[in-house]
């Protein structure tokens, strides 16, 4: 059979699109990518996968829409079995875990880091790709993007505060799928991808790595989303007192 046509749009700084390119290269299929704009991809998503379908990934498969990243990965499961995403015997572990990293885990991927950048605007560039923070211009420039995506993801300083005290209870829970071998192995599977992505993310935020750092949960973001750094956003962003302290 020929391969099918596999179209996908993402925001390159999105984790969730960081999972599904991940398991797009692990499935060895050959894609287009398209990057849509930042502030500009919900209308853009809209128009390609139906009304309410404003978040990134979107994944068109011979021009049949696939919304979100769960569902591109059971697609692509379904496309190419070989090599698994839900290997047997954990197929059923991996699929909770999957559902996990993407229910609950993965809002704060957006959360504490758009969370860290309101104290710290100028960073964005940083984050952006950038080699250095933002001028005035364009601290201005971001100040209004935070405030907006703040305003998207319905953040307040109440619910960022609880975010981060809860993020040491999800980091155990990570390292307890890691010793049960449900994330960790040998060849990435769903559950993998999906939350090592949002962990890659985390480790944007430098005032997060004494909480991050030398645990397993960890290896699955440094073995399966390598970059040639961490941090971006420098440590002591968030307010005194904030984040917990390490047990």
């Amino acid at each position: 059979m020929a391969s099918p046509e596999l179209v996908l749009h993402v925001l390159p700084p999105s984790h969730p699109c960081l999972t599904a390119r991940a398991a797009l290269r692990f499935k060895g299929l050959a894609y287009e990518r398209v990057d849509l704009p930042m502030g500009g991809h919900t209308a853009a998503m809209e128009e390609v996968y139906g009304e309410g379908r404003t978040t990134v990934p979107g994944l068109l498969v011979d021009g049949e829409p696939v919304h979100g990243s769960t569902a591109i990965l059971a697609r692509l499961e379904a496309l190419q079995p070989e090599p698994s995403l839900f290997p047997a015997p954990i197929a059923d572990r991996v699929r909770e875990a999957e559902r996990w990293g993407d229910e609950v885990f993965q809002d704060l991927g957006r959360r504490l880091p758009w969370g860290a950048l309101h104290f710290r605007p100028e960073s964005l560039g940083i984050l952006a790709g950038a080699h250095e923070p933002l001028d005035p211009a364009g601290t201005d420039y971001a100040i209004k993007m935070i405030r907006a995506t703040w305003k998207y993801h319905r953040l307040d300083a109440v619910v960022l505060a609880a975010d981060l005290q809860a993020l040491p209870g999800h980091l155990d829970h990570i390292d307890g799928l890691a010793a049960d071998g449900i994330v960790g192995g040998a060849q990435p599977n769903a559950a993998d991808l999906q939350i090592g992505a949002t962990l890659r993310v985390l480790l944007s935020v430098e005032d997060l790595h004494p909480l991050l750092l030398d645990r397993p949960a960890i290896a699955l973001a440094e073995r399966f989303f390598p970059r040639d750094t961490i941090g971006g956003i420098p440590a002591g962003a968030y307010p005194p007192g904030w984040v917990p302290t390490r047990g």
